[in-house]
């Protein structure tokens, strides 16, 4: 409890912190556990949905490492507990610069516990629909060089905001230079079922309840960046381009989830991921040169 503000409600569950009891971790509360529980009860898949995003993740920034990318920025965060993306940047380059931002004051004061005084890694509390103040932010103009390549992470986060959430992903597509990366996995609307419901209304007693979106509105929010495939070496437009299932996004054997065939479950299937590249995605899997300074298209009258 050391890591806990004296004034946060205990009493209401929290997603993030819902997140992280399906992910086994510790840091949740009883209101937490409960509300989880209602919801594994009801669909004992979510918790490998979760899973399944956690190892989406780690594959997503090896894949931008494996691009030259030593620049992340991971909005919505939540706790950074095993397999953050420190920890997985820094097992390839130790001077990878890490950004961790989120609104939930747990989230955000576990992580400075747990970051302690490192250059390379910060976090910042705030609310990732004012995109410009984490933009524009202090930390993030020390730690982060927007001239140079980066990866931007709205993993399981965007679910949870209502309205127009590409508001909020253009102008971090606007501040990306070219060879930047643009990460994205969305829980998305797909076939309804009474477990789906049900998950839905206990999410409601949250700060953030779901929200759904389609397919199609998931894929917009990439804008013009060309998408990667999610099997390596896909052959056609049409392979390159699809959003797929979390587990589906270039899986490794290791991973929780078998990535053969359609889900069963409707948290597997319908949990969808894809990454896009600024400028034409590499698909060979080299470290990239460094690009040249990024144009002169992240002026103040765009941002």
């Amino acid at each position: 409890m050391s890591w806990a503000p004296a004034e946060l409600d205990l009493s209401r569950p929290n997603a993030a912190r819902m997140y992280d009891y399906f992910l086994g971790g510790s840091h949740n509360f009883a209101a937490d556990r409960q509300a989880a529980d209602a919801v594994l009860a009801v669909a004992p898949h979510v918790a490998d949905a979760a899973r399944a995003n956690r190892a989406f993740l780690r594959r997503a920034v090896q894949y931008a490492l494996k691009q030259g990318i030593r620049q992340f920025i991971d909005l919505g965060s939540g706790i950074p507990t095993v397999g953050n993306v420190h920890d997985i940047a820094h097992s390839v380059d130790a001077d990878a610069r890490v950004l961790y931002v989120d609104v939930e004051p747990v989230a955000v004061a576990h992580a400075r516990a747990l970051l302690g005084v490192d250059p390379r890694v910060d976090v910042i509390q705030a609310d990732i629909c004012f995109p410009d103040f984490i933009i524009d932010n202090p930390t993030t103009q020390r730690l982060i060089d927007l001239d140079r390549p980066m990866a931007v992470l709205f993993v399981s986060v965007l679910h949870f905001i209502p309205g127009d959430v590409n508001a909020i992903v253009e102008p971090f597509r606007a501040a990306m230079s070219p060879g930047s990366a643009l990460v994205i996995s969305h829980a998305t609307s797909g076939t309804a079922t009474s477990q789906t419901e049900e998950v839905q209304r206990l999410y409601q007693r949250t700060p953030t309840p779901l929200q759904l979106r389609h397919l199609a509105d998931v894929q917009a929010l990439f804008g013009d960046f060309a998408m990667v495939a999610p099997q390596p070496g896909a052959a056609s437009r049409a392979d390159r381009a699809a959003l797929v299932p979390v587990s589906h996004w270039r899986p490794e054997p290791k991973d929780h989830l078998a990535a053969r065939g359609q889900p069963a479950s409707p948290f597997l299937a319908n949990f969808l991921a894809g990454v896009g590249m600024r400028g034409p995605a590499v698909m060979t899997e080299q470290p990239k040169p460094e690009p040249a300074k990024r144009q002169a298209s992240r002026q103040e009258g765009q941002r």
